[in-house]
């Protein structure tokens, strides 16, 4: 849920509120929120040439922000990220100098577990190369084509935070599925009212799982985390989402498991390379029972207001708590 609106203190109102710096493009109604709070700068306006050498707070949706250009803001208080992933942001370089990022962790939670959902049925359906044969002018009869049930499959799940839940709750609800879920980094008792089994090997969730679904950030960690070896456990009817970031999957060893059969297919809104090209990917796209998708699961118009505006507020309840704590130090 995004945080209660929080009404500026006559303190900042007028000419004194801070100015905050737009790096991206976003929702209509965010913006007009932040001008309800702050000075805004947005990317269209003189002043946000020389933002590096001002800006104290900034507000990204999809930019990268770099060491180099952290260290280039000597102002720079915190930044309000709208979304989950702050992987596009130096978090090391932020954390040296004190820096504050403010995602909005569990805001798009519904709408990327929907498009989990939506891409698991178009595979298990074999929705995409149905309609593109029907779309070339060829007659395809019922008797060609194949397909998975999905009731009662298993679902696995690698990592539990608030999209993975939802994604488990949406699953439970329509297929009646078996939860499986494995994250190293969940405390023990997690999810205690969602029927489920956890694991504390990759591998276990793997090998039982008839859809697997990523949710977990992409670090160092987690980076090429389902290569050939991985994909080799899984079913050969098996399903692989990822709807979490590029890079969690080798796209090369997911090719390569493709062509020899390991699963039935995967269904990718995230590549290491956004938007997916055909110069990049044509080869994995002749695998038909492949379906890309450029970054899409929070791409609705009431997800990016929501996201976006939770960020402007989760910036400025940071503001706020700064310019309390300025006046309670004053003798």
């Amino acid at each position: 849920m995004a945080p209660s609106a929080v009404s500026p203190p006559s303190s900042i109102i007028g000419i004194t509120k801070p100015t905050l710096y737009l790096l991206d493009t976003f929702h209509p109604a965010a913006i007009e929120r932040a001008r309800e709070l702050f000075t805004v700068i947005l990317p269209s306006d003189p002043e946000f040439t020389d933002w590096q050498q001002h800006a104290k707070y900034l507000l990204i949706r999809a930019s990268s922000l770099t060491a180099a250009q952290i260290e280039s803001a000597p102002h720079l208080l915190a930044i309000g990220k709208q979304g989950v992933g702050t992987d596009r942001i130096d978090a090391a370089a932020c954390a040296a100098r004190g820096i504050k990022i403010f995602n909005t962790p569990g805001v798009n939670s519904g709408a990327v577990a929907e498009l989990v959902l939506s891409l698991t049925m178009s595979l298990a359906r074999q929705i995409r190369p149905i309609s593109v044969r029907i779309a070339r002018g060829e007659v395809v009869r019922k008797e060609e084509c194949d397909g998975l049930i999905l009731h009662k499959c298993t679902l696995g799940l690698v990592g539990m935070g608030n999209i993975g839940r939802k994604v488990a709750e949406i699953f439970r609800g329509a297929f009646q599925s078996e939860i499986v879920a494995f994250d190293p980094y969940m405390g023990a008792g997690a999810w205690p009212d969602l029927p489920h089994k956890r694991v504390t090997k990759l591998e276990d969730l793997l090998k039982v799982s008839d859809v697997v679904s990523l949710h977990v950030p992409l670090t160092s960690e987690t980076r090429g985390l389902l290569s050939y070896e991985q994909l080799a456990m899984m079913k050969r009817s098996a399903l692989l989402i990822n709807a979490a970031r590029g890079g969690i999957v080798d796209e090369a060893d997911l090719e390569r498991a493709l062509a020899d059969g390991l699963i039935w297919g995967a269904g990718l809104d995230c590549h290491e390379q956004e938007p997916p090209t055909p110069e990049r990917y044509e080869k994995l796209w002749q695998h038909t029972n492949v379906i890309s998708l450029p970054h899409i699961g929070a791409a609705t118009s009431q997800t990016q207001r929501e996201t976006a505006t939770a960020a402007v507020e989760n910036l400025y309840a940071y503001v706020k708590q700064r310019e309390e704590a300025t006046v309670n130090e004053v003798p």
